[in-house]
């Protein structure tokens, strides 16, 4: 007999391509790759994406995405299968109910956009929601995609909160599956486990394949990565810029930081507790950069965290977005 309030698990695609749909505003793309009988003739095409998820300390992945589609033309050339992806409990959509009727419904999206640079440079950017469910299908998806459009490499843009203060500038931490794509950034630390990722996996998966794949974290005051920093969200596209020769507009980003930042130092001064606190960042800071050059990640003793550290700092940042949630 069959338990009616059993909880199915969710009906997904079982061939990888079958959880995206290509619209027809590929076309282009596709027609351009299929005649490429050399593959150093393929366009090399980048793909960046900002499915961070619950790794994007105060969103500034995210936002560094939603700021490209409001700075660069760009079209919609796929469009993923929401409902066998994403967890609508975990992640409920916001409905408007307006007197005595439900008048609208912000479904959740994962789409992939076409953009051009302002040097008129074409690229790709996945944007939207972090799947929950069916992570090997998404990113075998994701490969069909990258092989039929001509992707060359993979980018993905992310934030994770951080000992530092946000009166200096924003670190960062890059990753690769070849250590020559990010050869003058430098190493922190060895081996050390931490809770997966969508994009995590996406990057083990291309490297596997052959593709390159690579990105950059930015640090995030671990006391504002449940607001907003976009400060973090800047320099994310001023590294995607560095690693990837694409042409990107930061002004509006860089007047949102600035304006940000006033806001963030008079709501601290108002407190001596936390003025503290970030005045011992800074000495920390401050220190650790004038021993080494590049950037800091500091631990309570002005030292490059361990691994448990850090892994450590993930797992409470994890647990809190998981609270809040709850709420």
């Amino acid at each position: 007999m069959v338990d009616p309030y059993r909880e199915e698990a969710p009906t997904v695609a079982q061939r990888p391509e079958q959880l995206v749909e290509l619209l027809p505003e590929a076309e282009p793309f596709l027609v351009r790759e299929s005649e490429v009988t050399d593959a150093g003739a393929r366009r090399g095409l980048v793909l960046v994406h900002d499915v961070a998820g619950e790794f994007d300390a105060a969103s500034a992945g995210a936002l560094a995405g939603a700021h490209l589609l409001n700075a660069l033309p760009h079209e919609v050339v796929a469009r993923f299968d929401v409902d066998s992806l994403v967890d609508y409990r975990a992640h409920r959509p916001r409905m408007t109910f307006s007197g005595d009727r439900y008048e609208s419904y912000a479904a959740p999206e994962l789409l992939l956009y076409a953009l051009e640079d302002d040097a008129g440079e074409p690229f790709l950017l996945l944007h939207g929601t972090e799947p929950d469910f069916a992570w090997e299908r998404f990113v075998a998806a994701i490969g069909w995609l990258v092989e039929r459009l001509g992707v060359t490499s993979v980018v993905s843009l992310q934030a994770v909160p951080m000992p530092v203060p946000h009166t200096r500038p924003v670190t960062v931490t890059a990753h690769a599956t070849r250590r020559a794509l990010i050869a003058e950034y430098p190493v922190y630390w060895g081996e050390m486990r931490l809770p997966g990722s969508v994009a995590a996996l996406l990057e083990l998966r291309m490297g596997e394949a052959g593709v390159d794949a690579y990105g950059v974290a930015a640090h995030v005051p671990h006391y504002l990565a449940q607001a907003t920093f976009p400060a973090a969200s800047l320099t994310l596209l001023e590294h995607l810029s560095r690693l990837t020769g694409l042409h990107l507009p930061t002004e509006a980003l860089r007047e949102a930081a600035e304006a940000h930042r006033s806001e963030i130092d008079e709501q601290i001064a108002r407190s001596p507790e936390n003025t503290a606190v970030v005045a011992a960042l800074e000495q920390q800071f401050d220190q650790f950069t004038a021993a080494r050059e590049g950037a800091g990640l500091l631990s309570d003793i002005g030292e490059v965290p361990s691994g448990e550290e850090i892994g450590a700092e993930l797992e409470r940042f994890l647990a809190d977005q998981e609270r809040r949630r709850g709420e």
